[in-house]
């Protein structure tokens, strides 16, 4: 993830507040549909509909076990976002 609509996209998938705290929350610990959909009051479908977005967009990553998806950041996502949100800080420190 380094072009500017590879970045365009993952800051669009996130803009969502819904995905925006499932991502924090994948951010300490892989977990499991059923354990995001204990914490938000959305149906399944839902669910699965703003987890679809956050892995096109590369953020997140899921594995089937059983009947029940298994979801975890992508570290390479991560580093990239960091990296673009760190570039943009130095060049308005040095323009300031």
């Amino acid at each position: 993830m380094h072009t500017p609509d590879e970045i365009n996209r993952a800051l669009k998938a996130i803009s969502d507040r819904t995905r925006l705290q499932i991502v924090q929350m994948l951010g300490e610990q892989e977990l499991c549909a059923c354990d995001l959909l204990e914490v938000f009051d959305i149906t399944q479908p839902t669910l699965s509909y703003h987890m679809r977005i956050l892995m096109q967009a590369g953020i997140v990553s899921g594995k089937k076990e059983g009947v029940w998806m298994r979801y975890s950041l992508v570290p390479e996502t991560m580093v990239a976002l960091t990296r673009f949100f760190s570039a943009l800080s130095q060049d308005n420190s040095q323009n300031g």
